[in-house]
This record gives C-alpha cells, structure tokens and sequence, in this order.
C-alpha cells in the first residue's frame, strides 16, 4: 500500500497520555497515539518524536501531499477532531514552588511558578495579590535559530501580547482577596516549537500554579487554595477548508484561519481568538470551531486533573 497508505492504516482506535513525575510514569485513555513507520529502517516511532515538518517532506516525496483539500490527510495521521499526545511531567524544576514541563505532540514548554511577597506599587495596600507571567523561546526551539529579545535589547511585540494573554488567562481562576498580598510568576519557557506555544504554555502553566498554591495551603499560611477552578487552551483553525484541532506547525503555516481558546473547567470562555489569516470564515465554521476546541479542552483539562491527583 506504500508509505502513505500504512500510515494512514496506524492510526490506532485507542490514545494514550503519559504522565511523569521525576522517574515514574502513568498511561491514562486520552486521545490518539498514531504509529508511524519509518522509511530509512522500517521500525515504528510514536507521533511524539517524529517532528512535523520531516514528516511532511516524507510523505510529499512519497507522492502524497498534505496539502491537498479533496480528503482530509493530517501530517501525524490524527483525525480532524483529535489532539497530539500530551504528557506532563511534574516537579520538573525542584527549586520552583510549581513546576512542570508540558509536551504536546513536538511543543515542549517548561512552566515554573514562583510566589513573592508583595504586590506592585499600584497594588499595595489593597490586600489583594496578583498573577502575571513571563514568556519566551530558546534560541535554537525553531528549525533556525532565533536570538535571544536580550540581544535586541527590547522584548518584541509577540512576546508582549503573549505573555498579557497568559496572565489574564491565569488571574481568571484565582480569587486575589484570598491569595493576599503576594504576587505569582509564572514562567513559561519553550524548549521546542512545533505549534500552539502559547495555548501550551497556559495549560503547563495552570498546572504550575496549582502545584504552588497547593504547596501554599499545605504550608497553613493559608486555609484553603485560592485557586478557584482549573483551565486550558488549544488551538484550532481552517485548513484546506477542513476545521482541525491542535494544530501543528506544518498546518499552522498554511491555515487560512487561526483560532486561540481558554476555556474554564466550568465550560466558560476567557478567550476566543479568531482571525481569518488568507480567506474569511462563517459563523457557522465559527461554531465548529468552538465546538472542536471544547472538545480538546475537555481533554487536557482530565489530563491535567489526573497528573494533579497522581502527584499527591
């Protein structure tokens, strides 16, 4: 059947999360884990070390493009509805209050929370704390390096909106007047960048802040967590005129419409980023959108709930 045909003939019914913690793993049913062959050996690799864009190159000289619209084809083999394998491992950093490296699919982003005393000047007195967050790339996390915004001398405009979207996500799900005056850090580091950093870096990240704020009401400096609910984020876009969740670099590149979605244990929204990249879309693609994303949210949100309860 070729190349092609038994990758797409891989795709296996059932889908594994790993969790980690220092040295010990858990398998939990989570979403699909596709099985890919390789053409240099013959021997098969799991999607979460075959990196996205070799994969495309393969299956292009196979004499398959990816980019073809008349069937849906995903470079990793997932279905139009299903997310990349997503694994946590927690503790990652022993030295951070929380701490926890997410990978998701070939995106790996390091989350480490740290909690100070104090609040910023404008804040003090108040007797409310404060959330908010730092966002950044290694220089080699892309296929060709990116210097470091220290050289450049000024944090650029993507960093800016990145690490705002982070932090306004966070301070939704954490009662201040609780969490007094103390401010929380979050610092969300990518190792390697394949895709959705940003919607990675909010899921590693609410699980930073739930192991530091955990940590905080086991010490008895408080009653009881400030954090009030979890959340996560995924992307999602049009593709070929195909709605795709969790969307690869290979397919970001290319989308017509890009999606960012946070959303609430609870089903409520904190964002919704659309924006028509080449063509416009419908409402009615809207919907399928947001449906897509609540569906991977729902997941990752489990995932995150059975790392958090394994880690106890």
């Amino acid at each position: 059947m070729g190349l092609a045909g038994n990758t797409r003939r891989a795709a296996s019914a059932f889908a594994t999360t790993i969790f980690r913690q220092r040295d010990c793993c858990w398998h939990l049913p989570i979403n699909a884990l596709v099985e890919l062959p390789c053409a240099a050996s013959g021997t098969t690799h799991f999607g979460m070390h075959y990196y996205n864009r070799g994969m495309a190159s393969v299956l292009v000289s196979a004499g398959t493009s990816p980019h073809r619209s008349a069937q849906l084809f995903r470079p990793d083999g997932r279905a139009a509805d299903a997310l990349r394998p997503i694994r946590f491992t927690l503790g990652y950093v022993a030295t951070a209050e929380g701490s926890v490296l997410v990978e998701t699919g070939n995106t790996r982003v390091l989350c480490n929370a740290t909690i100070e005393a104090g609040v910023p000047g404008w804040m003090r007195n108040s007797g409310r704390g404060w959330v908010t967050a730092e966002y950044g790339m290694l220089p080699r996390a892309t296929l060709t390096r990116t210097p470091r915004e220290s050289e450049r001398g000024k944090v650029g405009g993507r960093t800016h909106e990145i690490q705002r979207l982070i932090g306004r996500s966070l301070r939704s799900v954490v009662d201040m007047k609780a969490l007094g005056e103390r401010t929380i850090i979050l610092d969300c580091d990518v190792l390697q960048a394949d895709g959705g950093t940003r919607t990675a870096a909010i899921t590693g990240a609410s699980v930073a802040l739930a192991l530091a704020l955990g940590k905080l009401a086991a010490a008895g400096t408080m009653k009881t967590s400030p954090l009030r609910q979890m959340l996560a984020a995924t992307s999602v876009g049009i593709v070929d005129g195909h709605v795709l969740l969790d969307l690869a670099y290979e397919e970001d590149s290319r989308a017509d419409v890009d999606m960012n979605v946070v959303m609430l244990a609870d089903g409520g929204l904190v964002e919704t980023q659309a924006t028509a990249e080449r063509v416009s879309y419908s409402r009615v693609q809207l919907t399928a959108m947001l449906d897509y994303a609540e569906k991977g949210i729902r997941e990752l949100l489990s995932a995150q709930q059975a790392a958090l309860e394994e880690a106890k």
